[in-house]
């Protein structure tokens, strides 16, 4: 019985911390509706995000369960692998189509942003250090 109101309140905090428009189905249509007025299709992009998300995560399962868990690599292993890079590849392509680009662009603009963070190539200083407008955040 104790447990049950521990979870309890646990869901409460969960809701009381969770902000109001995570909880509102017409902020939601609204967002979508901004989002394809910018014209980026939403069931695109919002396909590309959580995509992106969990194939990522399938990535990262199959190397924690060679560096924690002792998985062998072995060549069904490194299929698995380009298998889930694939899925990965396959919603970067999505977002691309989203934000009408291409890979080639993407790639480009990587390059570029790299060469400018790292002009030397990698450094821990430069890693830790990033100039102003480096990082984007929102507020």
């Amino acid at each position: 019985m104790m447990k049950n109101a521990y979870l309890k309140k646990y869901q409460d905090f969960v809701d009381f911390t969770t902000s109001q428009q995570s909880k509102d189905t017409r902020y939601f249509k609204d967002t979508v509706d901004l989002i394809r007025e910018h014209r980026l299709p939403p069931e695109r992009i919002i396909t590309a995000a959580m995509g992106l998300s969990s194939e990522s995560g399938e990535f990262a399962e199959i190397i924690k369960k060679i560096v924690f868990q002792g998985k062998p690599i072995e060549e069904e292993t490194k299929f698995h692998l380009k298998r889930e890079l694939g899925d990965i590849l396959w919603y970067v392509c999505q977002a691309c189509i989203a934000l009408d680009t291409d890979l080639e662009d993407i790639i480009e603009m990587n390059i570029n942003k790299l060469e400018d963070r790292y002009p030397g190539g990698f450094s821990e200083f430069n890693s830790n250090n990033r100039k102003e407008g480096d990082l984007w955040v929102i507020f």
